[in-house]
C-alpha cells in the first residue's frame, strides 16, 4: 500500500506500518510565525475569515521537512511552550536528540521481538516524555542532527539503511546475533545525525542531557495521553492500537463529549495539546490552512439543473465536487459510535502529530481549533492552520497534555 504525505511529513507520524511505501511530497513550506489574541486573518480566495478568540504563546513553528518526524516536533513544541508557560524563557530544543534515542528504543525491541513489530520514522505522542524522563533533552544548538550534507532534515536513506540493517541481525546468518550489532546501529546513526554530546553549555553552564532536562523544571508525571474509544472501557487505561505505539504505552480513554472539554478547558487556561490525528480526509486542505469534515451530498439535496448536473458526475467527480470547498460547509454530526465506526475500518489513520494552540471562530461563527505544525512557515497562516469542530472530533487518535488541564470531574474519574 502507498501512502500519500505531505513533508515537513508524523511532520507526518509518517511511516506507520511495514509494509507501507511512502511517497514524500515537500510543499517547501520557510520564517517564524506571530500572532495575538482577536486576530482577524486577512480574507482570502480560500473563502474563509477566520477570527483568533484565544491563542497560546508559542514557539516558531520549525520544519521537520523529509522526515517522518512530526510526533517529535509536536511534543517538542508543545514542551517549549510548556516552559514558556511556567514563566521559562523560550527555547529551541533539539528534536533529533529525541528521534535518536526513539530509534535506539525500537531497534532493541525490533530485535527482540524477531522483527514481529513496527520499525519506522513515526512515533506516538509518548515518546516524548519517555526520553525526556530516562535520556533528559538537549539544545538545538548542541544537537541538530545533520551530520549527513543537508541543510534540512532529509531522512529516506536513513531510514531505509537503519532497517536494512535490522533486518540482516534478524536473520542470523550465524545462527545468534553477535554481541556487536547494537555498536553497529549507533554508529549509523552516528554518522547521520551526529554523535551526542556527553556534555554542553548553555548560558555559561555546563549540563548533561539529563541534568539540562532536570534544570527546566518539567515533571513528565504530569503530562497524560488521552483518547476516546468504545473496544475499551471508559476510564480504565488502554494500549491504542496503532503502529506506532512502539512503546505500547496506556492511554486514559474517556469519552468523546469529555476529550473535547479537555482540549477547551486546556486552551482557556493557557496550556498546550499535542494533537495526533488523520489528516488524510479530502476536506484536510494545508496549504489553503483549513481542515473540514463536509457532510456527504446527494440527489435529495438537490432538484432541477443542479440535480441533472449531479447524476451525470462519475463517482470520482463528485468527491472533487464534495472537497471543492468555497467557504463555511455544513458539516458531518459526529457521534462516538460514528467515530468508532471510522476507526474500525481504518478510515481513520495514525497520519501526523500537532500542537493545538488555539481557539477561533469563522465568519459564520463555526468554532475552530488554531493548531501549529511543523512544515515551515511559508503558507497562508505562516505554519498554523484551523481545524473545525467536526474534524476534531471525528479524526483525533489522540491528545497528549498537563493533568492540570483536565476539568476536576473527568480527572477524577481518571483517578478510580
Amino acid at each position: 500500500m502507498k501512502k500519500r504525505f505531505i513533508t515537513g511529513a508524523l511532520g507526518l507520524l509518517a511511516v506507520s506500518g511495514a509494509a507501507m511505501a511512502v511517497e514524500f511530497v515537500n510543499f517547501d513550506v520557510a520564517g517564524a510565525a506571530g500572532f495575538e489574541d482577536k486576530t482577524e486573518a486577512d480574507a482570502d480566495s480560500t473563502g474563509f475569515t477566520f477570527t483568533d478568540v484565544m491563542v497560546i504563546e508559542t514557539t516558531p513553528v520549525k520544519d521537520q521537512n523529509k522526515s517522518g518526524t512530526c510526533w517529535c516536533f509536536a511534543g517538542t513544541s508543545m514542551f517549549e511552550d510548556e516552559i514558556v508557560r511556567r514563566g521559562g524563557k523560550p527555547l529551541d530544543l533539539s528534536e533529533m536528540f529525541t528521534v535518536r534515542q526513539c530509534y535506539l528504543g525500537k531497534a532493541d525491541k525490533y530485535v527482540r521481538m524477531n522483527g514481529a513489530t513496527n520499525f519506522a520514522a513515526g512515533g506516538s505522542i509518548m515518546d516524548l516524555p519517555y526520553v525526556w524522563e530516562r535520556y533528559g533533552v538537549v539544545p538545538e544548538s548542541a544537537y541538530p542532527g545533520l551530520g549527513y550534507g543537508e541543510e534540512k532534515h532529509v531522512h529516506g536513506e536513513l531510514d531505509a539503511v537503519l532497517k536494512a540493517y535490522l533486518d540482516a541481525v534478524i536473520a542470523k546468518p550465524d545462527k545468534r546475533m553477535s554481541t556487536a550489532w547494537r555498536k553497529g546501529f549507533e554508529a549509523i546513526l552516528d554518522a547521520y545525525l551526529g554523535e551526542v554530546p556527553e556534555t554542553f553549555t548553555v548560558d555559561g553552564k555546563s549540563y548533561t542531557p539529563r541534568s539540562y532536562a532536570e534544570s527546566l523544571g518539567l515533571n513528565m508525571d504530569d503530562y497524560v495521553a488521552v483518547t476516546s474509544f468504545t473496544h475499551h472501557p471508559f476510564y480504565v487505561p488502554m494500549v491504542l492500537e496503532v503502529a506506532d505505539n512502539w512503546l505500547w504505552a496506556p492511554y486514559e480513554n474517556v469519552q468523546l463529549n469529555e476529550l473535547k472539554a479537555i482540549v477547551d478547558n486546556a486552551v482557556e487556561k493557557g496550556y498546550p495539546v499535542v494533537w495526533a490525528a488523520d489528516v488524510s480526509e479530502g476536506g484536510f486542505k494545508w496549504p489553503k490552512g483549513y481542515a473540514v469534515m463536509p457532510k456527504e451530498r446527494t440527489s435529495a439535496d438537490m432538484e432541477g439543473t443542479e440535480l441533472s448536473r449531479w447524476v451525470k458526475l462519475s463517482d470520482k467527480e463528485r468527491q472533487e465536487k464534495m472537497y471543492d470547498i468555497k467557504g463555511p460547509v455544513e458539516e458531518i454530526e459526529v457521534t462516538q459510535e460514528s467515530r468508532q465506526e471510522m476507526f474500525d475500518r481504518q478510515e481513520t489513520t495514525d497520519d501526523h502529530g500537532m500542537e493545538i494552540v488555539g481557539i477561533a471562530t469563522d465568519q459564520e461563527g463555526n468554532r475552530y481549533y488554531k493548531v501549529k505544525n511543523s512544515w515551515d512557515t511559508n503558507q497562508i497562516y505562516d505554519g498554523f492552520f484551523y481545524v473545525s469542530e467536526p474534524y476534531f472530533l471525528s479524526k483525533t487518535l489522540s491528545i497528549l497534555v498537563n493533568r492540570e488541564a483536565i476539568p476536576g470531574q473527568i480527572l477524577q474519574k481518571l483517578r478510580n
